[in-house]
């Protein structure tokens, strides 16, 4: 049964998008979608039959990643509302660690990403580190990009070794929306602070009594862009709209998400998660419990949640705010191969890429496959693997279209010609952030891990990680499979 919902759904989207694409002259019809439109789509694709092609990319050293954990991804709000940021990378580290057998005292450098940051643990990557039991002589310092966050914890780790300076570095992430900081308005904030010199009761008094109702109203952390003040649902929806996506398009590829999500659990392939006892809690949690396989008339039926009444962005085909942590080992290839390691893949190139937050706020991978492909010397057709962030279901199929748009690529991204369309038969595969969860900072290791995997299942070389991120950011990485 869930083989068929899996076909089912897959093809739905494969439909809906030669649909939508037909007489839109702004946005090309994807080739590789006609032409499987005649065939059901394969939940493994066949063993490549092309010879392996050497790399011949930019990075000269072997990095190599070993191995990586995450914490079960939680609804916000779920099981994690109790844990912090802190508690829940401490936990993937010490799972990382557990799952590795890697000494301690072994560990040169640990990174890791945050978005939201709890200002106690400003640091988060330090103060997990020490409470998983790491060396105090060991380094770690935590990063901010967004929701590529991760990414750039695991590109700082690959310098570091490629510069000679680490052989072994942990890079991960960690978030949780259940617990964000809450401050208290400016004009509050400066009372307080006042009120230290205060020496009456009159005095403080006196303080209390310039402060207006509006005043007294808490500050959460902002939900838009700063340059632009825009949600980056808004944004999803005018994207959506530029490159034709229509509303049965974005519903059925969050369906497909989700169904191949499902599968994937099911079929064990979801094999970083590692489980988790919450203090005070009697039962580990041992899974993501977001993946919801729901019927097609029902999210039909959900109303816009941000362009409002006649937008196409709704609480299914957006990704849902995410408790949870990842980890992940990386060294040199001599390093691990000296430790008696079998390392998972090679962690070839990396690109960040910028563009104009406003109009093109969430283009990142249509922006960052190019650049990272031509650093590693690869084409498209070179990619057996696919992972791309699901921040919307609209973002992920506008970007699609921009990328097979001899237009978008020529005139804004000053290449020759369209970039091609991905063969949906490689693509996010075991589901992605639409159903498995984003914690915002934890979610590129993620993706790194199962690139890995699936080049390993899927017989594939390389595999290509591309993701959006706030202020009009994004990454591309190329990942080859190890040989074993």
């Amino acid at each position: 049964m869930l083989a068929q919902r899996t076909r089912a759904c897959a093809t739905l989207v494969r439909r809906s998008m030669a649909t939508a694409a037909k007489g839109k002259a702004k946005v090309a019809e994807p080739a590789q979608a006609k032409a499987a439109a005649s065939k059901p789509p394969a939940s493994k694709p066949p063993p490549a039959k092309r010879g392996a092609k050497k790399y011949a990319g930019r990075v000269k050293q072997n990095i190599v990643l070993v191995d990586a954990v995450r914490t079960p991804f939680l609804m916000s709000g779920t099981g994690f509302n109790d844990m912090m940021p802190h508690d829940l990378a401490r936990v993937a580290l010490r799972g990382l660690m557990n799952k590795t057998q890697l000494p301690v005292e072994e560990v040169d450098q640990v990174v890791m990403g945050t978005v939201i940051q709890e200002v106690k643990t400003s640091n988060v990557a330090r103060e997990a580190m020490l409470g998983a039991g790491f060396s105090d002589r060991t380094p770690a310092h935590t990063v901010t990009l967004a929701c590529i966050s991760s990414n750039v914890a695991i590109s700082n780790c690959m310098g570091l070794i490629a510069t000679g300076q680490a052989d072994v570095c942990i890079a991960g992430g960690t978030e949780t929306m259940s617990d964000v900081p809450i401050r208290f308005s400016r004009n509050v904030r400066k009372a307080m602070l006042a009120s230290r010199k205060v020496k009456s009761p009159l005095g403080m008094l006196g303080l209390v009594g310039g402060l207006k109702m509006k005043d007294l109203a808490p500050e959460l952390p902002g939900v838009t862009e700063f340059s632009t003040n825009e949600t980056m649902g808004a944004s999803a929806d005018r994207l959506a709209s530029r490159f034709g996506v229509s509303r049965e398009e974005q519903d059925a590829y969050a369906l497909r998400s989700h169904t191949l999500a499902a599968a994937a659990q099911e079929a064990g392939n979801l094999s970083d998660v590692i489980p988790v006892k919450v203090p005070n809690k009697p039962k580990y949690i041992t899974k993501d419990n977001g993946i919801r396989v729901a019927d097609p008339a029902k999210l039909a039926s959900l109303r816009p949640a941000f362009v409002k009444p006649h937008g196409t962005v709704t609480a299914a085909n957006a990704s849902y705010l995410t408790d949870g942590a990842s980890a992940c080992l990386i060294m040199s290839e001599e390093k691990a191969l000296q430790m008696g390691y079998k390392p998972l893949a090679y962690l070839r190139d990396v690109s960040f890429v910028s563009q104009d937050p406003k109009e093109q706020l969430l283009l990142g991978p249509a922006y960052a496959t190019p650049a990272v492909l031509a650093k590693a010397g690869l084409d498209i057709s070179d990619i057996d693997v696919f992972e791309f962030h699901e921040a919307f279901a609209g973002q992920i199929l506008a970007n699609l279209n921009a990328m097979d748009s001899d237009a978008f690529c020529t005139e804004y991204m000053g290449l020759k010609g369209k970039i091609g369309h991905p063969d949906m038969d490689k693509f996010n595969l075991w589901g992605g952030s639409l159903s498995v969860g984003h914690p915002f900072g934890a979610t590129g290791t993620r993706l790194a891990y199962q690139t890995a995997m699936r080049l390993h299942e899927e017989d594939g070389q390389f595999g290509l990680v591309a993701a959006c991120a706030a202020g009009g950011q994004g990454v591309g990485m190329v990942i080859e499979r190890y040989p074993q």
